[in-house]
């Protein structure tokens, strides 16, 4: 999942669209004197439409953003995803994560036309260029660190992570000139998973789920977004993942680095090598075979670069990394 940014069009009118009951449903929660008065989707998500939703009254002006699953698969899971959600964005509320605040959640869509989440608006953009690639990494890497740092009492704990793929649903890509490579990384994943020890797992960071304020050369996290699939696991589970995602973006060296960055902004990762080899294989292999399903709202979002070919071509070049780092 993807954060929704970046306003498209000039905004929506929900009752053209099929969504006069989620209108209703979010001016029951306005106070008497505001109104809706502007509806624009964001763009940059793929499990999600999201909206954000400019209310004025007279206190002035305000926005907030609107969650909303419409695709069959994420329909049908939505009642965990988006109570998961809500939950874990009330209890960040109390801790100095940028996360948005919960103002509704209608899991069911009981109310809605669809299961619905809505919340506040955090200030910042997504950032996915390569000009600046390094220093967002740096703060990214502070970021997790803080994430995986949080106390979290037993009764807090969300769930245990699931993982993304088995080594039976592995997709190969059809031209690769490497197919040993690639049955030698499924094989890695076909052990039981290692010990670890468990932290506070966003378990979706990467680059599109963060937002930047400031300049180029003074930039700061203003918020951390889509907290739907929060778990609780392996530290170097969310490093991987954004780890695939920094090589998928930025090239192989800038997926090789971010485990180090993190390591060095204070942050413990597993000290066998092997160990961590699967948790970044069994990240890696969730992409397979061309990335796809990333690529889609990165392009969204300027990254017209990133053609099936080239991430493929990432991919690869970043699992042998791999085992030539871990192996």
């Amino acid at each position: 999942m993807d954060a929704g940014v970046g306003a498209d069009g000039i905004g929506a009118d929900f009752d053209s669209q099929g969504w006069r009951a989620t209108r209703s449903w979010v001016e029951q929660g306005l106070s008497e004197a505001e109104r809706i008065e502007r509806v624009v989707r964001l763009r940059g998500g793929w499990t999600s439409e999201m909206r954000r939703l400019d209310l004025c009254g007279p206190e002035g002006q305000r926005s907030l953003v609107l969650r909303s699953f419409v695709k069959p698969f994420f329909v049908r899971h939505a009642e965990g995803l988006l109570t998961r959600e809500a939950t874990i964005l009330r209890l960040l509320g109390d801790t100095d994560v940028p996360a948005a605040t919960l103002t509704a959640v209608d899991a069911t869509a009981q109310c809605c036309d669809r299961p619905s989440l809505l919340m506040s608006l955090l200030p910042g953009t997504v950032h996915l260029g390569d000009p600046g690639a390094d220093d967002r990494a740096e703060l990214l890497a502070r970021q997790l660190v803080r994430i995986h740092q949080l106390p979290v009492i037993a009764q807090q704990r969300p769930r245990t992570y699931q993982a993304w793929v088995s080594p039976e649903r592995v997709a190969l890509p059809a031209a690769t000139e490497r197919p040993e490579l690639w049955q030698r990384a499924v094989d890695v994943i076909r052990r039981e998973p290692p010990a670890y020890q468990g932290c506070f797992l966003h378990r979706d960071f990467h680059p599109g789920n963060v937002l930047f304020t400031g300049t180029e050369n003074d930039l700061q996290i203003s918020g951390v977004v889509d907290w739907v699939e929060t778990s609780w696991g392996p530290a170097d589970l969310d490093v991987a993942h954004c780890s695939t995602a920094l090589a998928l973006l930025h090239g192989i060296p800038a997926g090789m680095r971010f485990a180090d960055r993190y390591v060095a902004a204070g942050g413990t990762l597993a000290d066998d090598g092997a160990a961590h080899l699967y948790w970044r294989l069994l990240d890696a292999l969730g992409f397979a075979p061309d990335a796809e399903k990333v690529a889609v709202p990165w392009r969204e979002l300027g990254r017209v670069d990133l053609t099936a070919s080239l991430l493929t071509q990432r991919l690869e070049g970043y699992i042998a990394s791999l085992f030539s780092r871990y192996a």
